[in-house]
């Protein structure tokens, strides 16, 4: 498998992403240990997880999700497509 070019930019938001789940499954008190098991994934992707690594499959990023009861959340991903309406609006005049 190919590892994911991401920009420097862009490696800080999953960085980010990565900390918020970090922080998640620390506020609910599970090991990392526990949340692996219960997503079924390795102990060593959940911390590629919690680094914000873009070579970790979205199944596994939502595997944990799901864990910490934050499944809704994916949702959220790309909700907010004021870009994509601008242009949807432009093709109307």
């Amino acid at each position: 498998m190919r590892k994911q070019i991401v920009l420097p930019k862009f490696q800080i938001l999953l960085e980010q992403m990565g900390e918020n789940i970090k922080l998640a499954r620390k506020r609910r008190k599970l090991t990392a240990v526990q949340v692996a098991e219960r997503a079924g994934i390795a102990r060593s992707t959940l911390y590629l997880i919690e680094k914000g690594d873009s070579s970790v499959a979205m199944g596994s990023y939502f595997n944990v999700l799901r864990v910490l009861g934050l499944q809704e959340d994916v949702l959220k991903l790309a909700s907010d497509d004021v870009f994509g309406r601008k242009l949807q609006d432009l093709e109307l005049l």
